[in-house]
């Protein structure tokens, strides 16, 4: 009971700034092993699950497969796929009540629109006799730019049915995310249609992107639901130092760049600010960065160490990492699967497994501790 009424409490930021700078990584638990269910995709950038257990995976390249009694198809190709950089065919999301609504969401790097380059958008499909149909593009942010860096992306669908989609600022941060005018460095709220709710925080705002629900990110590469609260609560990629996980409320602004515990990749400062009136603090930051991919909350029995804590991937160094929290914030940082690779995806299934997509190594079920 101690942690859901501290997780009640820290989800509307009344704890979030006590955070002290020692947040170095303690400990490696060793007693996790996996089991490779799909090898053949050389970065599974994400993944979802369906009733009957099998799963749909993304491959950065372009291509989708769908696992299902130990078998791996390929079930189509995304078209208009930016695969530069960091860009590519980005996350997956099943509509919550599939199949009666049988639509199947996917962020991607597109070269839709006039300019060179790509940008990130929105997409849904169904699922046709195990081939991918009936793509609709739902929203398209611009304008392309030739940059390989920052489009995010993650997907997650509220309590209330909305569809959440993290964007990075496309490495634009003097111009994008502090602007509501452009996209970049967003959280945005749709209706599952695509179209845009009109209680959205600058729907009436002139000139604004109807669809952020939040501003001032980075490059937000995961996110969940809160299991009690029912909050959204991403994780965004800092510059060197200052990686952080937050809660995210209506219209707010989570201050990047102007407020940031990070410093330029060449040890240089871009701000001497870590804090400023009307700009949300994180609920943690990291320090050193890990490059942070992928997030899940644990609610799952058959993880008793790790029940209801975080999960995060590490793309630099190539782990992934157990976030233990109390009343007092994270208390404790863990490494799971040290050293198996950079880590881009993790969630739980609806089966209660945790499952992680790993560079190189492919999409892994790791086991409980026997």
């Amino acid at each position: 009971m101690k942690k859901r009424i501290y997780l009640f409490i820290l989800s509307f930021g009344f704890l979030a700034c006590a955070q002290t700078e020692d947040t170095s990584i303690q400990n490696i638990d060793e007693d996790y092993k996996y089991d490779v269910l799909v090898d053949n995709i050389e970065i599974p950038w994400g993944f979802d699950f369906f009733d009957d257990g099998s799963i749909i995976v993304t491959a950065k390249s372009g291509q989708v497969y769908h696992y299902k009694n130990g078998e791996t198809t390929n079930i189509g190709e995304i078209p208009n796929v930016y695969n530069r950089g960091q860009g590519g065919l980005l996350d997956v999301k099943i509509h919550p009540d599939y199949p009666n609504k049988p639509w199947i969401y996917f962020t991607l790097a597109s070269t839709t629109g006039e300019e060179e380059g790509g940008h990130t958008a929105l997409i849904r499909a169904k699922l046709e006799n195990n081939q991918i149909t009936n793509i609709e593009q739902l929203y398209k942010a611009s304008p392309n730019t030739t940059k390989g860096v920052h489009f995010g992306s993650r997907l997650v669908f509220d309590r209330d049915g909305y569809l959440f989609m993290s964007i990075g600022e496309r490495g634009a941060r003097e111009v994008n995310p502090q602007d509501i005018t452009r996209d970049g460095g967003k959280i945005y709220r749709f209706h599952d249609d695509g179209s845009i709710p009109t209680d959205n925080p600058f729907y009436d705002e002139k000139d604004a992107k109807k669809a952020i629900y939040s501003y001032g990110h980075r490059n937000p590469q995961g996110m969940d639901l809160h299991p009690e609260t029912g909050k959204v609560w991403i994780h965004e990629h800092g510059p060197r130092g200052g990686d952080e996980i937050n809660i995210i409320e209506k219209g707010e602004n989570y201050g990047w760049p102007v407020v940031s515990y990070g410093i330029n990749y060449d040890g240089t400062e871009f701000t001497d600010e870590t804090s400023k009136p009307g700009m949300k603090q994180p609920f943690y930051y990291w320090v050193p960065s890990i490059a942070p991919s992928g997030m899940t909350f644990v609610t799952s029995d058959k993880y008793p160490d790790l029940k209801g804590d975080i999960l995060a991937g590490s793309l630099k160094f190539q782990y992934l990492e157990h976030l233990a929290i109390d009343e007092n914030g994270v208390n404790k940082r863990v490494k799971l699967l040290d050293q198996i690779g950079r880590v881009r995806s993790v969630k739980q299934g609806k089966d209660g497994f945790i499952y992680v997509g790993v560079e190189g190594v492919g999409l892994i079920k790791m086991l409980p501790k026997s």
